[in-house]
């Protein structure tokens, strides 16, 4: 009898199974620094500890990013590693901040599962939820994979699509406790721009491009210790359906948060995650731009220091996002666009 992984086919969840994932991990100053080397990030908040001192939290947090990567990580084992792709995600909640020195699990719920036509596949719906060392959440969110089935005759599982919502509402973003823009330095933050300077409809070019190495997106995604075969094993991924390795999303996620700093150099925290799609995959040696949409102006009920926006950030390959119409004539995407990315951040308000 093996006793090696093969990870969990479509026909082997079951709805309402929890899964406890395995290898708990301490994040360190060397995780962040990592991040920084990997993508570039300049946010103040999660770049200096007098910066977050000065707002009043003891240290500077880790990028919110990067313990979406860690929370995020866990689950590949169990739920993703024999997956086709990655399809969304949905009501993703920030709670209290990650720090140097925390130790994070996850959780994962399934929450909903249905067989796709061609019997060879199915989308598994999950409920993931990251605590730290004190058993506080650190972070939820839905996501939806496609996973392959072991055997395509096999029944399939009990079929649920759990309605999610559209966005986090309002009263359920959470400001970090202790936290106070009121003495914001936007000189050192970057940006003249308060949230009262954007509006609603707003677009964003963040101009600046960024090519994926090949190294540096093995070496994050080892990092978070994210499983998936696809973005390791070039030997099977050269008789794939790409023929060579998949850059893991989050990569490109983190590489459009980084770029939209030139603009968006204020919104230094994600609060909430309300959706998101992989529209296309990236391949080392591509170049990703960002623009990014201002959906939403949100006030924090009870504070007139900082408010949120919801932002629609899209990350395009390839091509300046000046240059892409995003949309096609038919309603589809762009084949440049590569990331259609639906969040929500804090943003000081004007003194």
């Amino acid at each position: 009898m093996t006793k090696t992984n093969p990870g969990n086919f479509f026909e082997d969840f079951r709805l309402g199974q929890v899964i406890r994932h395995a290898t708990p991990r301490t994040v360190t100053s060397g995780d962040v620094a990592l991040y920084t080397a990997l993508y570039g990030s300049r946010f103040a908040l999660a770049s200096s500890d007098e910066f977050a001192r000065g707002l009043g939290l003891p240290q500077a947090p880790v990028d919110d990013l990067l313990a979406f990567h860690v929370v995020f990580g866990k689950t590949v084992p169990d739920i993703s590693l024999n997956a086709v792709a990655n399809l969304g995600y949905a009501d993703g909640r920030f709670g209290v901040p990650v720090y140097p020195g925390d130790t994070i699990r996850t959780v994962s719920e399934v929450i909903g599962l249905k067989e796709n036509s061609n019997r060879q596949t199915g989308v598994v719906y999950v409920r993931s939820t990251g605590y730290n060392q004190n058993d506080e959440i650190v972070l939820e969110y839905a996501r939806w994979v496609m996973v392959r089935k072991r055997d395509k005759d096999a029944p399939a599982p009990e079929e649920r699509v759990p309605d999610l919502p559209g966005a986090v509402p309002a009263d359920a973003l959470r400001v970090p406790a202790g936290l106070e823009m009121g003495a914001f330095d936007c000189a050192l933050a970057g940006s003249p721009h308060y949230w009262d300077d954007y509006a609603a409809g707003e677009r964003i070019d963040h101009v600046d491009g960024m090519t994926i190495e090949e190294a540096e997106h093995a070496m994050a995604t080892r990092l978070y210790q994210n499983t998936a075969k696809v973005h390791f094993n070039q030997h099977t991924e050269k008789d794939g359906r790409f023929g060579r390795r998949l850059i893991y999303g989050g990569h490109v996620i983190s590489l459009a948060r980084a770029l939209s700093f030139n603009g968006l150099a204020n919104a230094v925290k994600v609060v909430a995650i309300n959706g998101g799609r992989h529209v296309a995959p990236c391949f080392a040696g591509d170049t990703v731009y960002a623009w990014s949409e201002i959906l939403e102006k949100v006030e924090i009920h009870g504070r007139h220091d900082v408010g949120a926006l919801r932002l629609r950030t899209v990350a395009t390959k390839d091509q300046p996002c000046a240059a892409t119409p995003f949309k096609t004539a038919e309603g589809g995407y762009d084949p440049a666009v590569v990331l259609d990315f639906d969040y929500t951040v804090l943003v000081p308000r004007r003194p």
